[in-house]
């Protein structure tokens, strides 16, 4: 077998497992005529010997078959056989797939339409010449959901990804995308009704805070089950928060306070709105423990943030600028000697930095009209404008600066430390859901 499963191979795949039973082989026909003699149960016996297929492999080595098949394949290969589908949904597959380099790390933009969910993928791997563009398949049918209003599990939703599997969570539902297959299946709905809440993965599992008026309580998810349970009480109860991940820690950033009773006077609750939009909870999953809270230098009101190598990203929108950040969220850090690796204790855990600001235009404030997403890929920052117009903002401004439109992409390469333009979002892409997936 070649190290790599072109289409060739594919196709013999698939026929190993279907014959066609109106092709004819020769030496099959010779060999029954030689044999006309036998018994009708000996015929038998030497068919069925002669029609052994692929399928008749041991998992281990059906699976590093299957781990081989190219990307664009894979949807196909579930609707093979429950056995097969079965097995592309195990994380020994993943992990295959990992370790012959066929994962590679995609954006996903999810949108909704009248007819149901639209998605858009992202590579930057697939650049040529330094360009790559957006790939838009097909929507993503609803016949495997009766969810009826498309728009409503989308308004204000959360994307979580595990493994290949994208959650599109809502305020009262949610869906799973497997972006290998296409399938799209309705998942438990989490215990609290939420809007505008944090989620984050951490060791395969979605947690949920934020977003709720009448609860403190971050949720757990786990996808093997399916099911939700609270885990613990926040400290803050935070709406319009982000949420993200690094090295086993929880993040609930920004937001507006939510809930509770009006004290003090007009000045105490502004610095205490103030305090929620600039800060951060940390939530160690390990310890069950909340850490100490961070707050982002200078203030101002966080619009978008995510995780790339080991830091926290943080947009902040202030009354006439945008701040960028970066927080070293490594616990520990990795230290060679005499050829041994060894982790210690990061002393730099918890430092901010301020980086360079996205290339916008001066004095332009990001607000419920302007939203973008923000995404980490590898040592990348995506930064994704889902919402508003930047021309629109300046125009009414007076200023004709144009160029800016729905849809705009920002790319921050935290080893150039430079801010790139990326392809915009497609016009069907419109108020979209951005996360990054392995896949």
């Amino acid at each position: 077998m070649s190290e790599s499963c072109n289409s060739r191979h594919f196709s013999w795949l698939m026929k190993s497992c279907f014959p066609n039973p109106n092709h004819t082989n020769n030496s099959l026909t010779q060999i029954q005529t030689q044999t006309q003699t036998q018994t009708q149960s000996q015929s038998q016996i030497h068919i069925h010997s002669y029609s052994s297929t692929l399928s008749s492999l041991p998992d281990d080595l059906l699976l590093e078959c299957l781990s081989r098949v190219p990307p664009s394949s894979l949807q196909f290969l579930s609707s093979v056989c429950r056995r097969w589908a079965r097995l592309l949904d195990s994380p020994s597959f993943l992990d295959l797939r990992r370790r012959h380099g066929r994962i590679h790390t995609t954006v996903f933009a999810v949108s909704a339409t009248d007819f149901g969910l639209y998605e858009a993928s992202l590579r930057f791997e697939d650049d040529v010449d330094g360009v790559c563009n957006w790939k838009v398949p097909s929507f993503l049918a609803n016949d495997a959901v009766s969810l009826g209003n498309f728009h409503g599990l989308l308004s204000h939703a959360r994307l979580s990804a595990v493994g290949s599997k994208i959650f599109i969570i809502g305020r009262n539902a949610m869906v799973r995308y497997d972006t290998w297959s296409g399938a799209v299946v309705a998942r438990s709905a989490m215990l609290f009704p939420r809007k505008k809440f944090a989620t984050a993965v951490v060791s395969g599992k979605i947690y949920a805070a934020g977003g709720g008026s009448r609860t403190d309580a971050v949720e757990e998810y786990d996808p093997d089950t399916d099911t939700w349970r609270v885990v613990c009480q926040a400290p803050r109860r935070r709406y319009g928060c982000i949420g993200t991940s690094v090295d086993g820690v929880f993040y609930v950033i920004g937001g507006l306070k939510i809930g509770g009773t009006a004290v003090g006077t007009e000045p105490q609750r502004a610095a205490e709105a103030h305090v929620y939009a600039s800060s951060m909870d940390l939530y160690d999953v390990e310890a069950r423990a909340w850490l100490r809270s961070r707050a982002v230098p200078g203030g101002g009101c966080v619009v978008a943030a995510c995780s790339a190598a080991g830091h926290v990203y943080v947009l902040a929108s202030h009354a006439v600028e945008l701040s960028f950040w970066k927080f070293d969220a490594r616990r520990k850090k990795t230290t060679t000697q005499n050829n041994s690796s060894t982790a210690v204790t990061n002393a730099g855990f918890g430092e901010w930095c301020r980086l360079k600001s996205p290339p916008l235009p001066a004095q332009v404030r990001l607000d419920s009209i302007v939203r973008f997403s923000c995404v980490g890929v590898e040592n990348k920052v995506v930064l994704v404008q889902v919402t508003g117009c930047i021309d629109d903002l300046l125009r009414r401004s007076g200023r004709s600066l144009r160029g800016l439109r729905e849809g705009l992409v920002l790319v921050y390469d935290s080893v150039g430390g430079e801010w790139s333009r990326g392809p915009d979002l497609p016009e069907v892409i419109r108020r979209a859901a951005c996360v990054c997936v392995e896949c």
